[in-house]
């Protein structure tokens, strides 16, 4: 008898339904395709914003740690010169 690996997203179908998870066991696909990808593109439109999100955050620390390292430049210039 061969093992099945058993996907965390199978998991999710059965427990939102478990007619869903038998239809898709049995190789029946959806009727609502149209609605499917719909769903599919949301989900990459809101991924790359969520990843534009987290760029731009790291890329405001970025400017800020460089911001307080040429303070910390020049106040220690002004007390040496």
């Amino acid at each position: 008898m061969r093992k099945r690996t058993i996907r965390a997203s199978e998991i999710g179908t059965y427990l939102y339904c478990k007619r869903a998870w038998w239809y898709q066991s049995q190789g029946i696909e959806s009727q609502n395709q149209q609605e499917l990808a719909g769903g599919f593109n949301y989900h990459q439109r809101h991924g790359k914003h969520i990843l534009t999100g987290v760029l731009l955050r790291v890329l405001g620390w970025l400017v800020l740690t460089l911001a307080l390292i040429l303070l910390a430049v020049w106040f220690t210039q002004q007390l040496i010169g």
